[in-house]
């Protein structure tokens, strides 16, 4: 444990409200004990010089399969929150698609307490529906005093809209937000990537933009009229982003977050990549437009948060056929180089609000505490920069799997640690090693 610990010359960067202070930052039982420049300590205090480096409240993740329990051959609790740390995050939201699903109290809390041996927080997101199936609404209320802080089918979207009326009018009862995965199956079930003129090329099934859009519009006027929060996942379509848009200007409880691997592919990569298995995820990597779209939806505050639908998959699950491969890619590892390269460095985000779409943001849509950088608060800490030029490698996967599409991409900015739960965690080309005092 690394209790005690003086950060010496880092920009402190608050991103609500957004100010930048160059400051010493001394951590002393895990709490941030004083802030002041040229500090000195008495006593064994290990020393971090951040001078050049930023440090901001811990970065979060809301959209990330850790896949425990059930299938743990692709990543479990610990990998996961080792790829967590290589990426800078010191908290995520897990999705319920496991084995059994989380859609029990006892598995919820399974999940938090496989969590406590590790630096990161693991807040599970539990089942709108009953095994997912999609007929029976779980028990959202006891999931919630299990420790649930949102409900969700992820990996299944919620087609019937009877349930989901239903789940969004317990959603204002029990002050957690429903989650998505908006997806209308009947337009395209047997679908691969994007239905577009690639798709068309390559002779592949496509899923159309439009199967995302019908079912944004309809759980738009369902939270209409049941109330109740409703938050968009993984968007990824321009049609979607002016379909939030309007929600918003009519004042309708509707959030949205948008994944780091929609704003820099396209479904060109399918075709460029000659079928790399890895390039398929769900949704699909959409048209140029669409990206462009989600980057102007972030810029204006359309889109609220920032995550990366981490999933991953052994790699014996994508040495197969595209049309067998399962969907999805890791992403915690490569989150901030491709914010820096694709939204920091062209100007659509500055380095506030990109950094406040990870840690502000998604903590509010999902009710939790946001950190402080005050004298007295818990120290919950990433320090990372804007500019270092990089290319990722196996070597920068926390994880236990390897499914990327992004191996020898080269990236802007990185994380170089955190400081979480008492522990401070460096990370590196080299992996991520905890210091102890």
């Amino acid at each position: 444990m690394t209790s005690n610990l003086l950060l010496r010359g880092g920009t402190l960067l608050r991103p609500e409200p957004k100010t930048t202070q160059t400051a010493d930052l001394l951590i002393r039982d895990g709490t941030i004990a004083a802030i002041g420049e040229d500090m000195g300590v008495e006593g064994d205090v290990p020393v971090y010089d951040a001078s050049g480096k930023f440090i901001s409240p811990g970065w979060m993740d809301m959209h990330v399969h850790f896949r425990e329990p059930g299938y743990e051959q692709k990543e479990t609790i610990a990998t996961g929150s080792r790829a967590a740390l290589a990426g800078g995050f010191t908290d995520v939201a897990c999705m319920p698609n496991t084995d059994p699903p989380i859609h029990t109290r006892d598995v919820v809390e399974f999940v938090r307490e496989r969590a406590e041996a590790t630096p990161v927080g693991v807040h599970p997101i539990a089942c709108v529906s009953k095994k997912r199936a999609g007929e029976e609404i779980a028990e959202m209320a006891d999931l919630r005093a299990g420790g649930a802080v949102a409900f969700s089918d992820d990996g299944a979207p919620v087609q019937e809209a009877g349930l989901m009326r239903r789940a969004l009018e317990y959603s204002s009862m029990l002050d957690r937000p429903i989650v998505n995965h908006m997806e209308e199956e009947t337009l395209n079930p047997s679908g691969q990537m994007h239905e577009g003129e690639v798709s068309a090329r390559l002779g592949l099934d496509g899923i159309p933009a439009a199967s995302e859009d019908v079912m944004i519009a309809r759980d738009i006027e369902l939270a209409a009229l049941a109330g109740g929060d409703l938050h968009v996942a993984h968007l990824s379509t321009a049609r979607g982003v002016e379909l939030v848009r309007r929600a918003k200007a009519r004042g309708l409880p509707v959030t949205a977050e948008v994944c780091t691997h929609h704003l820099t592919l396209t479904d060109e990569a399918v075709e460029r990549t000659g079928f790399d298995t890895n390039t398929k995820m769900h949704p699909p990597l959409r048209s140029a437009a669409d990206a462009a779209a989600l980057k102007e939806g972030l810029a204006d505050g359309t889109i609220d948060a920032l995550c990366t639908d981490h999933a991953p998959h052994a790699s014996y699950e994508k040495a197969v056929e595209f049309t067998q491969a399962p969907f999805g890619i890791l992403g915690l590892e490569t989150a901030w180089g491709l914010i820096g390269r694709e939204l920091i460095e062209p100007g659509i985000l500055s380095v506030e609000d990109a950094v406040h779409k990870l840690t502000v943001a998604p903590r509010r849509i999902l009710r939790l505490d946001v950190p402080e950088i005050v004298e007295g608060t818990p120290a919950r800490l990433t320090i990372f920069d804007v500019s270092t030029e990089w290319t990722f490698t196996d070597d920068d996967i926390g994880s236990k799997s390897q499914n990327t599409p992004f191996m020898g991409s080269e990236m802007v900015g990185r994380p170089w640690a955190v400081y979480s739960e008492g522990q401070f965690v460096e990370c590196s080309e080299a992996g991520c090693v905890t210091s102890d005092a």
